[in-house]
């Protein structure tokens, strides 16, 4: 019973953590696109 629970407590820590690292890289991939085209609009202001 106890095998069980840690097996369980450890695949969703496991599956937790893989997802955390997912989603992050792609919120923080978003970011530096969204980043990248505000300094592009505000150096065409400027010219």
């Amino acid at each position: 019973m106890f095998k069980t629970i840690l097996i369980i407590i450890l695949s969703v820590t496991f599956f937790g953590v893989l997802f955390f690292i997912l989603v992050r890289n792609a919120l923080k991939r978003k970011l530096d696109i969204l980043v990248e085209e505000e300094k592009k609009k505000k150096s065409d202001d400027f010219n």
